[in-house]
């Protein structure tokens, strides 16, 4: 595309001023799906029982895995999912929990050494009421954070800058895993 082909957001529908605008349409589909597919269709045992690309696994462990959030927070926004189908923490067994921080641990040092980030926000919301977006299956975030990611977008604008693909995402940080993981064994 050339210069010239380009528009200037100021001149699209809309009224012009002098905002640049951050498109992000592939919140549309979670938006117009709502609560309710989440329900139907649980994403968590459907993502198992893809490639890796497509589920965005980035780790495969014996009773829990690890994939990027498909509507992250932040670039590299990890969750770690028991394969069981179970709604909360004290449904899981004592291998799963075990599993899963294990995970976790690696999730961190794999998202330092592929993000740079300065820190994580970790947590499981259990149930809707504790806002769990899916919350008939049980999963932990894992979210990168930046000294630098405090800005006015979240707060003012509710937008999130993501700088990179998913799908460049899962690359680097199922590449590092694997790294990772072959250094601690």
């Amino acid at each position: 595309m050339s210069d010239e082909e380009l528009v200037d957001a100021a001149t699209l529908a809309g009224v012009p001023d002098e905002f640049q605008r951050l498109w992000t349409p592939h919140r549309m589909a979670y938006i117009h799906a709502g609560a309710d597919a989440m329900r139907a269709h649980c994403p968590f045992c459907a993502a198992p029982e893809k490639s890796d690309e497509d589920g965005l696994i980035v780790h495969r462990g014996r009773t829990a895995y690890v994939l990027l959030n498909l509507f992250p927070y932040n670039s590299g926004h990890l969750l770690v999912c028991p394969y069981r189908h179970v709604a909360t923490y004290d449904q899981a067994t004592d291998e799963e929990v075990a599993e899963i921080a294990a995970l976790t641990q690696t999730g961190m040092r794999v998202l330092r050494q592929t993000a740079r980030c300065d820190g994580f926000n970790i947590g499981m919301n259990q149930g809707a009421v504790a806002g769990a977006g899916v919350d008939e299956h049980l999963h932990q975030h894992i979210v990168p954070r930046w000294a630098t990611d405090a800005n006015f977008f979240p707060i003012i604008a509710k937008t999130k800058a993501l700088p990179q693909l998913l799908g460049e995402v899962r690359e680097a940080v199922s590449t590092a895993w694997r790294r990772e993981i072959g250094e601690a064994q």
